[in-house]
C-alpha cells in the first residue's frame, strides 16, 4: 500500500505544541482584555450562504473567496468577521440590546497568493460597538484605550496608535474642490508609508487622478501637519469654519484626543496622524492604525474605524458602529520572526508529571486526583519505559515538576518532588507537594507571551 506524503497546504499555519500554547495564551489575554470593557463573545459559522456573505459583492473580495456547491446549496467560507456580524445583528436585531458590544476571535479564509507572513487561513480578533440609529463619538475615544490595554497585556510596549478622521480629509478635499476625487486621493495618500512621498505625488498628478502640482503640494502640506496631539489640533483649528464636514470631523477627533488621559492611554502610545485614511470606503469617521515603533516596515498590526451603517445590505435600519481588527495569525508569525515571543513562558501542557514506579497505580491515581482538585494540571505517566526515558519525556514537554512514587515513598505516605528547572528534589507529603507546586507556578506563570525588546533597552 502506497503512502500519502503528509503535507500542509501553502498559506495554512500549523504549530508545534509549545508554540500553540503561546498562541492560545495570546488569545486568552485578548478575551480577558475585551471582556474588561463589556464586550460579549460571539461566534458565527465558518460557512455562510454565498448570497448572504457576498451581499456587497464585487472587487477583490469576491475573487479571493472560497466558494463551493454542496448539493443545490451555494456556500462560501467567511473572509472576515465583519460581514457575518452585520448579518447577525440584522437577523437578531429585536433580541439585542444597543449599543451592542461584541468581540469575536476566529478563523477566516482568503484565497490570495500565499507568501511569507500572509496566510489563506488565519485568525482575526475583532471588537465592534454597534448603535441603533446613532452612536456617540465617545465610543470612538474608548477604542484606543482598548488597543492600549490589549497590547500591553500581551507584553508589547513600543507601539503607537495612530488616529485620524475621514471627515477631516473629506472636508479638506472639498475645500480644494476635489470632492469627486476624494476617495481616490485618500487611497493614494494611504500608501505614503509604503511607497514614499515622491511616488504619492506622482500618482496624485498622474492621469488617473489628475491633480495639479499646486494641489498635490497643498495636500502633502496638509497631511504632514505634525507635532504633539495638542499642536496638531491647533493647526487644524486654522481650517475651521470653511467646511461643515471638516468641522464635524475635527470635533470628533478632539473628543478622541482629549479623553486619552482619562482612558489611561499614555501620550507616547498615541498620535494624531493625518496620513492615516484606511483604503476602504467602508470607513466614514474616526480611523485607527497601530504600528510597532521599532518595526514600521511590518505595517499596521491593528486597524479599524467608524462606519455609518453596518448592515445596509440586510436591513433598512441605520446601524452605525466603530471597531478594530487584529490579524492575529500574521501578528504571531511576525512576532516570532522578529524574536519577540517569550521563550521563557511556561508552555508545558501540564504542571506536574507523576511517575509511578510500582505495578499498583492506586497511590499515583490518588495523588493525581488530589492535585487536580487543587487546580494543578496533572498528567499520569503509565508507559512501561525505563526511568531515563521517562525523564527524557519530562524534559521534552518542559514540565515544571516531576513527582516520583516508588515503594518507599508510598510506605512513608510521601512523594519525591523534582523541580525540573533547578534540579532540586525533596520528599513531601501530598499536601506539601501541592503547596510547593502552587507557589512555584505563581512565579513561573508571571510572564507575558511577548517580550518587548525595545522596551527592555529603554
Amino acid at each position: 500500500m502506497s503512502k500519502v506524503q503528509p503535507r500542509t497546504l501553502s498559506g495554512f499555519m500549523e504549530l508545534l505544541p509549545a508554540r500553540q500554547i503561546q498562541f492560545d495564551t495570546m488569545v486568552e489575554i485578548l478575551r480577558e482584555s475585551f471582556s474588561l470593557y463589556g464586550f460579549t463573545p460571539l461566534d458565527t459559522p465558518l460557512i455562510e450562504a454565498s448570497d448572504v456573505l457576498l451581499a456587497k459583492g464585487g472587487g477583490e473580495t469576491e475573487k479571493q473567496i472560497y466558494r463551493f456547491m454542496k448539493g443545490d446549496s451555494d456556500l462560501s467560507l467567511r473572509f472576515d468577521l465583519t460581514v457575518p456580524l452585520a448579518k447577525y445583528v440584522a437577523l437578531n436585531y429585536s433580541h439585542l440590546a444597543f449599543p451592542f458590544r461584541r468581540f469575536q476571535i476566529g478563523k477566516v479564509y482568503r484565497g490570495e497568493r500565499a507568501q511569507r507572513g500572509r496566510f489563506r487561513e488565519f485568525y482575526q480578533a475583532d471588537i465592534d460597538i454597534i448603535g441603533d440609529g446613532k452612536l456617540d463619538s465617545s465610543n470612538d475615544a474608548e477604542i484606543p484605550a482598548i488597543i492600549y490595554r490589549t497590547f500591553t497585556a500581551l507584553g508589547l510596549r513600543r507601539f503607537q496608535i495612530r488616529v485620524n478622521n475621514r471627515k477631516i480629509l473629506n472636508g479638506f478635499y472639498a475645500m480644494l474642490g476635489q470632492t469627486r476625487k476624494a476617495t481616490d486621493i485618500m487611497r493614494t495618500v494611504d500608501k505614503l508609508d509604503k511607497i514614499g512621498e515622491k511616488s504619492v505625488r506622482d500618482l496624485l498628478t498622474g492621469e488617473e487622478i489628475g491633480l495639479t502640482e499646486l494641489e498635490a503640494a497643498e495636500i502633502m502640506k496638509f497631511i504632514r501637519i505634525s507635532g504633539t496631539n495638542e499642536q496638531v489640533l491647533e493647526s487644524l483649528e486654522e481650517y475651521r469654519g470653511r467646511n461643515e464636514v471638516f468641522d464635524e470631523g475635527l470635533n470628533e477627533l478632539t473628543v478622541v484626543a482629549r479623553n486619552l488621559k482619562a482612558f489611561g492611554v499614555p501620550a507616547e502610545n498615541f498620535a494624531l496622524d493625518l496620513t492615516i485614511a484606511r483604503g476602504l470606503d467602508y470607513y466614514t469617521g474616526t480611523v485607527y492604525e497601530t504600528t510597532m515603533l521599532d518595526h514600521p516596515e511590518i505595517g499596521s498590526i491593528c486597524s479599524g474605524g467608524r462606519y455609518d451603517n453596518l448592515a445596509e445590505y440586510y436591513t433598512d435600519k441605520q446601524l452605525p458602529g466603530v471597531g478594530i481588527s487584529i490579524g492575529l495569525t500574521r501578528l504571531f508569525f511576525v512576532l516570532g520572526d522578529q524574536g519577540y515571543l517569550n521563550e521563557n513562558l511556561n508552555t508545558a501542557p501540564t504542571d506536574a508529571l507523576i511517575l509511578p514506579m510500582t505495578d499498583d497505580l492506586g497511590p499515583a491515581i490518588t495523588l493525581a486526583t488530589q492535585l487536580r482538585g487543587q487546580g494543578i494540571r496533572t498528567q499520569l505517566y503509565t508507559e512501561q519505559k525505563k526511568f531515563k526515558q521517562k525523564m527524557t519525556y519530562a524534559d521534552k514537554i518542559r514540565v515544571p515538576y516531576v513527582l516520583i512514587l516508588g515503594e518507599e515513598e508510598i510506605s512513608q505516605g510521601v512523594c519525591a518532588v523534582k523541580d525540573m528547572r533547578s534540579g532540586e528534589q525533596v520528599k513531601l507529603s501530598y499536601e506539601e507537594a501541592a503547596a510547593l507546586i502552587q507557589t512555584g507556578l505563581a512565579q513561573l506563570n508571571q510572564g507575558t507571551p511577548i517580550q518587548d525588546k525595545g522596551a527592555a533597552q529603554d
